[in-house]
């Protein structure tokens, strides 16, 4: 079983920039047996897939929407995992949900699906 607990969201003007963390309460498996994601999800949009991260913290992946933009790390000691969001659009404006999967096939899964854990969300709000 684990929690995780997001953090760091609010409201910010465009180009600003943001950092979220979350961090994980962790029973069976070492924090590092799991590769983290972030998703969000606007009103009235599907769950998307923002970035992620692999159990190490060496491989990345992210959607072509925040490419250049966003940065997701993590600190295994800390079992915590951020992402680093600068040049905020309107467009990010979004609930922003970190997820965790043991074990994955793949170093960062992109699918929500895949996920086995979820965080409860934090509000990120961009004014224009």
């Amino acid at each position: 079983q684990v929690q995780l607990v997001e953090s760091g969201g609010g409201l910010v003007q465009a180009g600003g920039s943001l950092r979220l963390s979350c961090t994980a309460s962790v029973r069976t498996f070492s924090f590092s047996n799991y590769a983290m994601g972030w998703f969000r999800q606007a009103p009235g949009k599907e769950r998307e897939f923002v970035g992620g991260v692999n159990k190490s913290g060496v491989r990345k992946d992210y959607a072509d929407s925040v490419k250049g933009r966003f940065i997701a790390s993590r600190d295994n000691t800390k079992n915590t995992v951020y992402l680093q969001m600068n040049n905020l659009k309107p467009e990010d404006t979004a609930v922003y949900y970190c997820a965790a999967k043991v074990n994955p096939r793949i170093a960062v899964p992109t699918t929500q699906q895949t996920y086995d854990y979820w965080g409860q969300g934090t509000q990120v709000t961009v004014s224009s």
